[in-house]
């Protein structure tokens, strides 16, 4: 088989397509020939060396994918070979074949594409993780979800939206804010307009939002405190760099500033997300947005694409 193999830390052209020896399942373990990969910013960091938690050299990277089930370990009742399933926290997603735990391959319904199946990892699990273990979110409330049009982005609006919230997404381009909108969000809304707080208050009523899902605390953070409503919960999932808050903004409302990564997640946890979303798939209620599709060979610009502004939908490689 071929896979993506990153010998040394940095940019993006240290990926590689290389042959490597087929993996072989070994106990607790299913092979998936995979049809497509899903890329995240997280995947970025680590390539580059900016992450507290880097691999061994060399490493291939990538957790998530679908595909088809190719063998099984020797203890291992299902999934069996031939099943469609996305897996999770796979080691080495970027390749032609992957191992990964039987306990985190999902079955993957006929209607949802290989690219989708690809999409469910880290952005469906750290959406629902957000919205509703940190997030407390419940059915009637207003969630913010600020930079709605990338991969956890819409995820959270198809999320929310079956749970009964009131979903308003931010999306820095127009083509971003259709994106927001087609997802299912009841309003779209252009964070870099000055009038940006007023639109949001109006909407609410000079409420505030319950939640927000800020996915650039970095830029975001500050400001969020004051959109919130009386007890209203920040959950923070993606941030470059620090950011001054002032406290008074959270005292005033009782308010909570909340965080995750969803690889802290223990397992039966992140078994119980995948089974929720899986029935979520099978419902018709998710429906991942594939933005962009690059041949396994041209990982390098797939990791440019991932971090580049404006992003719409998921950003997948196929092998």
């Amino acid at each position: 088989m071929k896979a993506i193999v990153v010998r040394q830390f940095g940019g993006p052209e240290v990926m590689k397509l290389e042959p490597q020896p087929d993996p072989v399942p070994g106990p607790g373990q299913v092979l998936v020939a995979v049809k497509a990969a899903g890329v995240n910013p997280v995947e970025t960091y680590v390539r580059s060396g900016n992450y507290g938690n880097l691999p061994a050299l060399p490493y291939s990277p990538g957790a998530d994918a679908a595909g088809l089930v190719e063998a099984v370990g020797p203890d291992v009742q299902s999934p069996k070979p031939g099943d469609r399933v996305y897996v999770v926290r796979a080691a080495g997603a970027y390749a032609e074949k992957v191992l990964a735990p039987s306990l985190f391959a999902f079955p993957l319904p006929a209607k949802t594409s290989f690219a989708q199946g690809a999409a469910m990892g880290v952005p469906y699990s750290t959406a629902h993780r957000a919205l509703f273990h940190k997030g407390g979110a419940k059915k009637g409330e207003t969630v913010l979800i600020h930079g709605a049009s990338g991969g956890v982005g819409t995820a959270a609006i198809q999320l929310a939206k079956r749970a009964g919230l009131k979903v308003l997404g931010t999306g820095g381009t127009q083509a971003g804010r259709d994106l927001v909108k087609a997802q299912g969000a009841d309003e779209a809304l252009d964070h870099h307009d000055p009038a940006f707080a007023e639109k949001l208050k109006e909407i609410t009523g000079g409420q505030g939002v319950d939640l927000i899902l800020e996915m650039a605390a970095h830029l975001n953070l500050g400001k969020d405190l004051g959109l919130l409503a009386k007890f209203g919960r920040v959950v923070v999932v993606g941030s470059r760099g620090p950011v001054e808050i002032n406290p008074r903004d959270l005292m005033t409302r009782d308010a909570d500033i909340r965080a995750l990564t969803i690889f802290n997640a223990p397992p039966e946890d992140l078994v119980r997300i995948n089974e929720d979303l899986v029935a979520g798939l099978a419902e018709g209620k998710l429906n991942p947005a594939i933005g962009q599709e690059f041949p396994l060979a041209q990982a390098p610009a797939a990791h440019q694409a991932v971090m580049a502004p404006g992003a719409r939908g998921k950003v997948v490689l196929i092998p």
